[in-house]
């Protein structure tokens, strides 16, 4: 018999906890209705729990509640968190993959201290110095997979070239039947532009070029990151926020400018019928709950984390990465792209 898997959510982690999460269950609930190769335990206070199941009319036997008092607030740090976040909500959940309980967690609480107690339960993997904070971008062709995304300021060529390896498989276990293709962020496409340590890990990568776990295409530059062209985009962490950034307010200002012209006169409000499919198509392409979930990877198990002010549509998102993780198999993927790394140093 085929092992389910299981995904631990933390259910009181994020705003609007836990309504919003049950939510976000509830529609993955329904888009998997037919599948029943999963199982979701939601850690959290029972009673609460249970009366948002009954608010939602959500009675599945896919769905089991661990009752935990504590949640970890807001206001925690990553100082504190070993001290104060042991035995809640979202320290169980991660700790039930040591258990072996669960498959993944999935939490949309306290970013730090999310990471600091995944790295203390979890442990680094074998031969990864640093395990650094991925996300999904759109593109012009799709997904792309990048990081670091902050978890790591200063990086060197090592910390890069392991980034490469996981973040390919992070993507083929979402899209298994594409071979990853992986580019070094820079500030130019020729190879003697860059710092010392892109220089170095541009150098190793490069010799990595036939290996059967990705195909390196060099470096890219930042107006390339959504036109598609490379499935992993790797740079350190401070890069990567500030990017991560400037994107989201991009974004932002596109469809913010986009809103105002369009309802600015009568004339401008009449366009949008002619336009409306468009338009649709236009907002389903920038839709940041698409892409809510950034995921821990290095780590002796992994963890999803939810941004804390989606809304039910961003969450049950991040749910369906998870189960596409664990179904793509992306520990095993991880430890396979690094022992060939191995190999070859």
């Amino acid at each position: 018999m085929t092992k389910k898997i299981t995904i631990a959510i933390d259910a009181m982690g994020g705003e609007n906890a836990p309504k919003k999460n049950i939510e976000g269950l509830k529609i993955f609930l329904k888009k998997n209705k037919l599948v029943n190769d999963f199982i979701i335990l939601l850690y959290g206070d029972e009673k609460i729990i249970n009366n948002e199941l009954l608010v939602h009319s959500i009675s599945d036997e896919r769905i089991k509640i661990v009752h935990t008092k504590s949640v970890v607030s807001d206001e925690e740090t990553p100082l504190t968190a070993v001290k104060n976040s042991r035995n809640t909500s979202m320290w169980n959940s991660v700790s039930s993959q040591i258990d072996g309980k669960s498959d993944i967690t999935l939490s949309a609480g306290n970013t730090g201290v999310l990471l600091v107690i995944s790295r203390m339960i979890l442990k680094t993997m074998k031969d990864v110095s640093k395990p650094a904070l991925a996300g999904l971008w759109p593109s012009k062709k799709g997904m792309s997979v990048v990081l670091d995304l902050g978890a790591n300021i200063e990086c060197d060529e090592k910390n890069l070239v392991d980034f490469a390896e996981m973040g390919a498989a992070l993507f083929k276990s979402i899209f298994p039947s594409v071979k990853p293709s992986v580019s070094l962020l820079n500030i130019g496409s020729e190879e003697i532009k860059g710092t010392e340590i892109l220089k170095k890990a541009y150098s190793r990568l490069k010799n990595y070029k036939e290996e059967n776990n990705f195909l390196f295409k060099g470096y890219i530059e930042g107006n390339k990151l959504m036109d598609g062209d490379t499935n992993v985009i790797i740079t350190d962490g401070f890069t990567g926020n500030v990017a991560l950034k400037t994107a989201e307010g991009t974004a932002k200002f596109i469809t913010d400018s986009l809103k105002e012209s369009l309802t600015e006169n009568f004339f401008s409000k009449i366009s949008i019928i002619f336009s409306y499919f468009s338009l649709k198509k236009f907002k389903s392409k920038l839709d940041p709950r698409k892409y809510n979930g950034a995921i821990f990877l290095g780590l002796n198990g992994p963890v999803v984390k939810s941004h804390g002010g989606t809304d039910a549509i961003g969450f049950y998102y991040s749910i369906d990465l998870c189960y596409r993780i664990i179904k793509g198999d992306l520990i095993n993927q991880i430890k396979n792209n690094l022992s060939h790394l191995d190999d070859k140093n």
